[in-house]
């Protein structure tokens, strides 16, 4: 039985229309004329029985079924792409896993740990976008998700299995310069933390996705300083970690992001008390019995985040 798929050419004309709003500026992309993309769209039109475009006194315009399926012509035409790569430079051997990841955790502790990966299972190829919000991988070429969130944002995903890796625990960090000044008579060096009291009187380095971090730390260590609330506010673990190395304050950050700033003493654990936040890490993956490829990539990501495999 003949498939109902449309020419490649033509999902590609129509992707490249959708994008550029223009058969024009689609046609200068493809390297075709102007008539052999209005053709092909023509073509895909008939095929579909579907309007997927409308001219308006500006120009041209989606309509709401081609606005739909540009989107997922696109996921498409970008996982054809990815999977002809891959194939081509390994040559049909290993395989190749899609993955979309929070940003911080994918560049601090993900990608460091990748090596290890490659030894265990040179054969699998790890891409990597970022991603911070749940999706539908039907709508998209993603065959895993790296996610941070609470429980209750994790079973509201629907059509997702959830491994939980880890929770986020956060302590506070700075440099060991701003932390000398937590105590008198040296107190406070790198291998000897201050008391939650002198670490009231740093400057305050705030995360803007969690706002009530520091008051929730202080409450957990029985205070209640007025300065609780105040201090800049940046919203990626990353940035927070690159303006306490520089002195400019203290902040609530997990060890495990940090890891190299640590090893190299651009950082310190300013007190030892730590605070649980409501967010864990997942890996998240679609319903459905994953790829022996995702397989071998949750278990060895289970080893790496010590829960078990």
């Amino acid at each position: 039985m003949r498939r109902a798929i449309p020419s490649t050419q033509a999902l590609a004309c129509f992707e490249a229309c959708a994008r550029h709003r223009s058969y024009t500026r689609a046609a200068q992309e493809l390297s075709l004329t102007q008539s052999a993309v209005s053709r092909q769209i023509i073509a895909l039109e008939e095929f579909v029985g579907v309007a997927l475009f409308r001219r308006t006194r500006h120009g041209m315009e989606l309509t709401p079924a081609g606005t739909s399926y540009a989107r997922k012509v696109r996921a498409w035409l970008q996982g054809l792409e990815r999977d002809t790569l891959d194939i081509m430079a390994r040559q049909g051997e290993g395989g190749a896993l899609s993955l979309a990841a929070v940003p911080t955790f994918a560049t601090r502790w993900l990608l460091p740990r990748l090596p290890l990966l490659a030894k265990e299972h040179p054969g699998i190829t790890v891409h990597i976008d970022t991603q911070t919000r749940p999706f539908l991988f039907a709508d998209t070429g993603f065959d895993a998700a790296l996610y941070a969130g609470t429980p209750e944002q994790v079973t509201q995903w629907p059509g997702i299995h959830a491994q939980w890796l880890m929770d986020e625990q956060v302590v506070p960090m700075c440099s060991p310069a701003l932390l000398a000044q937590a105590a008198p008579r040296g107190l406070g060096r790198a291998w000897q933390t201050a008391a939650p009291a002198a670490i009231a009187q740093l400057p305050l380095l705030q995360q803007s996705t969690r706002p009530y971090g520091w008051q929730q730390w202080f409450q957990a260590a029985g205070l209640a300083p007025a300065r609780a609330l105040d201090g800049p506010r940046y919203e990626l673990f990353s940035m927070l970690a690159m303006a306490a190395t520089h002195g400019m304050g203290v902040a609530l950050i997990p060890p495990m992001l940090v890891e190299a700033e640590l090893a190299r003493g651009d950082l310190v654990v300013a007190c030892s008390l730590s605070l649980r936040q409501e967010r864990s890490y997942y890996l998240i993956t679609p319903a459905q019995p994953p790829s022996g490829v995702v397989q071998l990539f949750s278990q060895w990501l289970q080893r790496m985040a010590g829960t078990g495999g």
